[in-house]
């Protein structure tokens, strides 16, 4: 069994969780998610199982759509509703000041990784040190916010809605925070989801009772995207020489655009791996054969 399985994560479950969960269910045990999701979010969480794991990487660089409720007044340690009250303040900015606001994080932006995160360092997780009520030395990181569309404003309940477009490795609890940091009263994230991973949304999510229901009905296989769908982008082409490829040999072949990466297939149309034409041969990127 090889390929991804898009999980709609629920509320209060880790992403750690969710890859436990697949494995009990699969009996599989190389299983891995493409990209942490706090536990108190929701939404798209790709998980890949057996060969589909040598895509994480290149899935995990996608870029990302969430929805986030933040509440406007108030900060906390964590950045969102579980967190230790750190500030209050009152609300006096106007529906025309959180527009002005939230337009000005779109483009590039640095952003300081919070404590309670799975960011390592010195070998050891912020969420650990901060648990520990210790504190560690971290460097601003750039990311790239794509838009933001508010959905919704209520200054009565001072919650703000919005729709967030963004680069791997953006914070949506960083980024509400620093919101309210420039509207002088502080925020915090009260609920967060996501809804877009790459080329998975949530239309396409399956949450976790219908896959047990799916594996008890002996219908699993219909939950799982084939890993050479993975690469809908690239053109896929077929080769005779599959164990030369499999021995590193780079391939001659005719008729490739230079610098293009493609689908490899043998001649039985098994999925090979990712390769790229450079010098008129193809030189292989990623594998995906079975060993």
């Amino acid at each position: 069994m090889d390929g991804v399985i898009v999980l709609d994560k629920p509320f209060g479950k880790t992403s750690h969780d969710m890859v436990s969960f697949v494995r009990r269910l699969t009996g599989i045990r190389r299983v891995g998610h493409t990209g942490t999701l706090d536990p108190a979010a929701t939404g798209v969480l790709p998980i890949c199982i057996g060969r589909a794991t040598k895509a994480a990487d290149m899935l995990t660089a996608a870029d990302k759509r969430y929805i986030a409720e933040m509440v406007l007044g108030m900060t906390t340690d964590t950045q969102d509703a579980d967190g230790e009250v750190l500030t209050e303040c009152e609300v006096t900015c106007t529906e025309e000041n959180i527009q002005a606001a939230v337009g000005g994080f779109v483009g590039e932006i640095s952003q300081l990784p919070p404590m309670y995160s799975a960011v390592k360092i010195g070998g050891k997780k912020l969420y650990e040190l901060a648990r520990k009520g210790e504190k560690a030395e971290r460097k601003p990181r750039k990311v790239t916010i794509y838009s933001i569309d508010i959905l919704d404003i209520d200054l009565i309940k001072k919650t703000v809605k919005i729709e967030v477009a963004c680069s791997k490795g953006t914070y949506i609890r960083t980024l509400c925070e620093d919101i309210g940091i420039k509207l002088g009263c502080g925020a915090y994230v009260n609920s967060l989801r996501r809804t877009k991973s790459g080329m998975f949304s949530e239309s396409g999510c399956i949450t976790c009772a219908e896959l047990v229901k799916m594996q008890e009905e002996g219908t699993l296989n219909e939950a799982i995207i084939s890993t050479d769908e993975l690469f809908p982008e690239f053109e896929k082409i077929r080769v005779y020489d599959a164990e030369k490829i499999k021995n590193g040999v780079q391939l001659r072949y005719d008729g490739l655009e230079e610098g293009k990466r493609y689908r490899v297939y043998d001649e039985n149309n098994e999925f090979l791996c990712v390769s790229r034409f450079t010098g008129g041969r193809l030189t292989m990127e990623k594998s995906f054969w079975q060993v």
